[in-house]
């Protein structure tokens, strides 16, 4: 098994959880995500230590607006068991849980967010793998290739 850290991308609604919110509270627990890939992503693919770009969508400017990090190796979702949750799975059973989180830890807020426009403005370098540019990729939970990330944080420094 491979110990090399791994980056990925996480997209949060602001006004559901943001990276102020996650500076408040330290670590949380990165629910709800009802995709069976992005699934896969936090139960097979995250390590604890690995890097998360932590992105805003579903707000006037999308974008990355901080750095955080996978705090803990992937457990069931609570939620898919609570009846009352919005994320409710009547087909998922404690013995046999269909969803999986990790949680995610703060590291910093970025000085400035990284908007989409920006990032688009370097699609030839991040390649056409880079799903959150490719056309129709909807997933909360993206993989991030390490020269991926180090030229997306690299932008913050450039203004």
């Amino acid at each position: 098994m491979s110990t090399r850290k791994r980056y990925w991308l996480m997209k949060s609604e602001p006004e559901d959880f943001s990276i102020d919110d996650l500076a408040r509270v330290g670590t949380e627990p990165w629910t709800g995500v009802r995709n069976y890939q992005a699934r896969n992503f936090m139960r097979d693919g995250m390590r604890v230590g690995d890097g998360v770009l932590f992105y805003h969508s579903n707000t006037d400017v999308p974008g990355i607006y901080g750095i955080a990090e996978v705090a803990s190796t992937a457990y069931p979702d609570p939620s898919q068991f609570k009846k009352t949750s919005k994320y409710f799975d009547e087909k998922a059973t404690e013995e046999t849980p269909r969803w999986f989180l990790v949680d995610v830890g703060y590291v910093r807020t970025l000085a400035h967010p990284i908007a989409l426009a920006e990032i688009r403005e370097h699609s030839a370098e991040l390649g056409e793998e880079f799903a959150l540019i490719r056309k129709g990729a909807r997933l909360s939970v993206l993989p991030v290739t390490a020269a991926q990330w180090k030229l997306l944080v690299s932008l913050e420094k450039k203004r």
